[in-house]
């Protein structure tokens, strides 16, 4: 059967990941900007929205962590992962991760377009 829990997304770093290193592991945190166009009030208007991406690695293979600063464009495919734990009054909570399996820069328009031209 085929593994339908997975995404992808492509979107802006909106700030710079966070990264906590373990024993054999590494985790990098951080929030993706992902924009849309909608029609309001007869004008398009972009509507933006952060989602959480969690990317873990294993220490000797960090290496796509250093796309993950602030303003680059990025592409990530990875799958969701149910969340859920009870607070200190009892209260049950659940979100779902997204963990990123793979993570590409994408180029720029300038980049393309320069690209096309031979520059």
């Amino acid at each position: 059967m085929q593994n339908n829990n997975i995404f992808q997304i492509s979107g802006f770093i909106a700030q710079d990941a966070q990264i906590r290193q373990f024993t054999t592991a590494s985790v990098a945190r951080f929030p993706l900007a992902v924009a849309r166009t909608e029609k309001l009030e007869g004008e398009n208007k972009r509507v933006s929205a952060l989602m959480r991406i969690e990317c873990w690695r294993k220490n000797e293979s960090t290496r796509d962590f250093e796309l993950l600063a602030k303003g680059n464009r990025v592409q990530i495919s990875g799958r969701f992962v149910p969340d859920e734990w009870t607070d200190k009054n009892g209260v049950k909570h659940n979100h779902i991760i997204m963990v990123a399996k793979s993570i590409e820069a994408v180029a720029g328009d300038d980049e393309k377009k320069n690209k096309k031209e031979g520059k």
